[in-house]
């Protein structure tokens, strides 16, 4: 029997259909891997967002942040030695030694200390090139003490400046916000991954605490959210709710250390955080307060723990350590790829409620 013979025409077509095919059926698989789980954008990478410890038992925020290639820092620790410490840390995962973005919450010393800095322990904006530094609006702080003598904010000051000088870009949140002088509400950090700054009352608005002055920020990929506050208050905390729209989060970074008068449920009740991370020495009472008020407090903790209780510390006081401080969770890494939030923290996982600590100290 003589063999069936195919026609040119039908083999090409064919060919085709099945290239088309294969290119269909790669694209899908590649949309599949690269879309976070129920997501509304794609994803390039992972987001990690590192709250570190200082190096000291001293209260203070530093959280360093990577997005793709790109290196966010949020304040710069409770002292100015901190740097030492937390500068090192960084440049494990800064390679090229370049922050593309500083945010400088509010004025506190246990924000500000690390960009002030000394002598002996260089400035965060000495040790790193920072290509675009975004800060508070407002200040109560003065600038020279009643003996004449420069304030830690006249430091920061001076240095903020010489950054400036040496070529960084420099907006307060609000020119962020309003989109006004070169500055931008959201900042593409990866594809998929953006930094929105969002709407404080008090940017323009005085007030008798320092804390609500902080500059609030949004990290979101796709369906995921990562709030940070700085320390604002509960005042700062309601008008943040009523002038943006805020979504349910995967991360909140606890206001004001745990402190009793932050994370408040006007809050709470609308972002429903899945995880919180608290930096602070837990149990060191380093502003001569009553127990029940010495960070984490446990009104925060009852609060926090409504909607979940998946909460992370990252010192614990220790007065029989040389340093009097050692790791509780220690340096706490929230990690967000395609879709999974995963937590890792350099000493161990534990959560709050079930460390030693809250049990003799917060569990009644």
């Amino acid at each position: 029997m003589a063999k069936k013979k195919f026609s040119p025409v039908l083999t090409f077509f064919a060919c085709l259909l099945a290239l088309v095919i294969g290119f269909i059926a790669a694209f899908f698989l590649y949309t599949y891997i690269k879309r976070p789980t129920g997501g509304d954008v794609y994803s390039s990478g992972e987001l990690s967002i590192h709250f570190m410890e200082l190096g000291n038992k001293a209260t203070g925020d530093s959280i360093y942040i990577k997005a793709g290639n790109t290196d966010i820092l949020i304040d710069a620790g409770s002292v100015e030695s901190s740097t030492d410490t937390t500068s090192e840390y960084i440049k494990q995962y800064c390679t090229d030694n370049v922050l593309e973005y500083v945010i400088v919450t509010h004025a506190d010393s246990d924000h500000i200390a690390g960009f002030a800095g000394s002598a002996s322990s260089p400035s965060m904006f000495d040790r790193f090139t920072c290509e675009t530094i975004i800060g508070f609006n407002l200040t109560n702080k003065a600038t020279e003490t009643e003996a004449g003598n420069p304030t830690l904010y006249s430091l920061y000051l001076e240095q903020l400046n010489e950054a400036i000088e040496s070529g960084s870009n420099y907006y307060t949140a609000l020119d962020c916000y309003k989109n006004i002088n070169g500055a931008q509400r959201v900042y593409e950090l990866s594809n998929g991954v953006e930094m929105e700054i969002l709407y404080n009352y008090y940017y323009e608005n005085s007030h008798r605490d320092e804390n609500n002055y902080s500059v609030c920020v949004m990290f979101n990929q796709g369906d995921k959210h990562f709030l940070f506050t700085g320390d604002l208050e509960e005042d700062g905390e309601a008008k943040l709710v009523e002038n943006n729209d805020l979504p349910e989060v995967e991360l909140f970074k606890a206001g004001h250390h745990g402190s009793k008068t932050s994370s408040n449920d006007c809050l709470l009740e609308v972002i429903k955080p899945k995880i919180v991370c608290v930096c602070c020495c837990a149990g060191y009472n380093q502003y001569d307060a009553k127990p029940e008020n010495v960070f984490p407090t446990k009104a925060m903790i009852d609060r926090v723990s409504k909607y979940t209780e998946e909460i992370y510390v990252t010192s614990l006081y220790d007065e029989s350590e040389p340093d009097g401080f050692t790791s509780m969770n220690g340096n706490i890494v929230v990690t967000s790829n395609r879709g999974k939030v995963s937590v890792d923290c350099s000493n161990n996982n534990t959560w709050l409620k079930d460390t030693q600590w809250y049990k003799e100290n917060r569990a009644n």
